[in-house]
């Protein structure tokens, strides 16, 4: 699957929207390829007293619940369409879901795919070897 598959994915849950008074979803969505060719979805959602998430801990979320944690590509949009790099927050989560996950690929603009491992620079794991 291409990242412009997975981005149009991506674009299909994107929706921008007001939940309530203290709470917005939707101004970010995210789309995980997992090692079995399975895609997962997430949107963002923002909170006034910060106890939100991210849209690829959303999309995360639902790959576990389906079995699998194997990331092999991802991709975070904003809500003018706009691919985002994920924070350091879904960087760190991401690599933690699997031992391989650090070879992910990721989308941090457009033309521009790096592994999570180089947005990752000085990852704890190699310092403790």
């Amino acid at each position: 699957m291409t990242f412009n598959e997975l981005y149009r994915q991506a674009q299909f849950v994107l929706n921008p929207r007001q939940l309530s008074e203290s709470a917005s979803a939707g101004g970010v969505s995210a789309a995980l390829l997992t090692d079995r060719g399975n895609v997962y979805l997430g949107v963002c959602i923002d909170t006034a007293c910060s106890m939100g998430f991210c849209a690829e801990h959303a999309a995360a979320a639902a790959m576990i619940t389906a079995g699998e944690s194997r990331v092999v590509k991802m991709i975070a949009i904003g809500s003018e369409g706009e691919i985002l790099p994920p924070c350091g927050r879904c960087r760190e989560f991401i690599s933690q879901l699997h031992d391989d996950n650090r070879e992910a690929e990721v989308m941090v603009g457009a033309g521009t795919v790096v592994r999570l491992k180089d947005l990752l620079p000085y990852d704890w794991r190699e310092a403790a070897r």
